[in-house]
């Protein structure tokens, strides 16, 4: 429209004519349902409800909301005015649409300012473990050589060197919370000195989180989703750190044992946002938390695939999305490959990721990820002419 010189208060008007969005709503009451099918089609939208809601036999249900941004916004000054719940289902329609529009977010990791959504960063692994499914045993009890790779993930373009001492693949034994100080411990202190870039830590628990922060790492990334050990959001909550919070279904040694999921996106969104707000509850800022849909975590290939697939559903949070697919076992069984082989499944999966919504890509081979995707962002951020 800037190209025929629209007015601009014309384009902005257009504009949301020309975005459309589906919402989907769990567990709502008949009446409601139909309140909200009638309102939608008198703005020229639709609600998709099970055929049994309009009979009235059918006493809580899920509906489908499909309209224009313009459409939506109409709707929910309508819905402000209604009683029975429906000016609550406007604030948070309101709330999503804001979510899912959101582009930028600027939190500050320490002395690092991580501007998330103006490109996507790169987040290299560094496991100090001899057992992590991939790179068990190269760094392990080796440090000089975990700090050099540290500091050629770095060089490579990484953005963030995400230390992990514990192993979390499917299987893995737990570690002894002495055993993991000793191994990330004296890595973190020297690498916080010669990085120039911000150290995550990649741990459930949170006396290694506390002295990881204090050795120099600069954001928490708990894959256990706070479900590990209740005292990390206190712990995150004192520092003001960063938090990535992970989904998992069970646990390491449980969690490939047969998955199974009714509705897989929901179950995931649903506990990503109740993690949101325990954070919250714990006294950490929202705008401070990354979330990860857990690739491998709990799933089967068919699972991987769907979030991948839909990733851009995970958008409704408002939150900066990471995503870790590297290497994992199902690039492997589509491909019929084997770990080390498994690089271009790997930047595959990451483009597909970047062009679904994903913000930070958790990868081992930084050099070839970092070139695939900038060019990726190249073409992503072209403005038209």
């Amino acid at each position: 429209m800037s190209s025929l010189d629209v007015d601009r208060i014309g384009q902005r008007i257009m504009a949301g004519k020309g975005v459309f969005y589906v919402f989907k709503i769990d567990s709502l009451n008949f009446p409601l349902a139909n309140v909200l099918k009638q309102e939608m089609l008198s703005l020229g939208g639709e609600v998709a409800v099970p055929r049994e809601v309009i009979t009235g036999k059918l006493k809580r249900c899920s509906c489908i909301i499909l309209g224009t941004f313009s459409q939506y916004n109409k709707l929910i000054e309508k819905l402000k005015l209604q009683p029975w719940g429906l000016e609550k289902i406007a604030h948070r329609l309101e709330e999503t649409l804001e979510n899912v529009q959101r582009k930028n977010w600027s939190i500050k990791a320490g002395r690092f300012q991580l501007n998330l959504g103006e490109r996507t960063y790169i987040m290299g692994i560094l496991n100090i473990t001899p057992d992590s499914f991939s790179d068990g045993g190269r760094f392990f009890d080796r440090p000089e050589e975990a700090i050099e790779h540290a500091l050629k993930m770095e060089e490579e373009g990484a953005d963030i060197i995400d230390i992990g001492g514990e192993s979390t693949r499917p299987g893995a034994k737990p570690v002894s919370l002495k055993e993991e100080l000793r191994r990330v411990i004296p890595v973190i202190k020297i690498l916080s000195k010669r990085l120039k870039i911000p150290i995550s830590i990649d741990t459930r628990k949170a006396k290694v989180a506390k002295e990881a922060i204090e050795a120099g790492a600069s954001i928490v990334n708990d894959v256990s989703g706070l479900r590990y050990d209740e005292e990390m959001r206190k712990i995150v909550a004192y520092y003001k750190v960063p938090l990535i919070i992970m989904h998992m279904k069970g646990n390491p040694q449980t969690m490939q044992r047969n998955p199974f999921y009714k509705d897989l996106i929901s179950e995931i969104i649903d506990f990503l946002e109740k993690r949101i707000n325990l954070a919250e509850e714990a006294g950490i800022s929202r705008e401070n938390i990354i979330i990860d849909p857990g690739i491998g975590f709990g799933k089967t290939v068919e699972h991987n695939l769907m979030i991948l697939k839909n990733l851009y559903q995970f958008k409704v949070l408002g939150r900066p999305i990471l995503i870790g697919t590297s290497r994992k076992s199902f690039i492997g069984k589509i491909l019929n490959l084997d770990v080390n082989e498994r690089l271009y499944g790997t930047i595959s999966s990451c483009c597909l990721a970047v062009l679904k919504g994903a913000n930070i890509l958790r990868v081992h081979d930084v050099k070839e990820v970092k070139e695939a995707i900038n060019l990726l962002d190249a073409i992503l951020n072209v403005r038209d002419a």
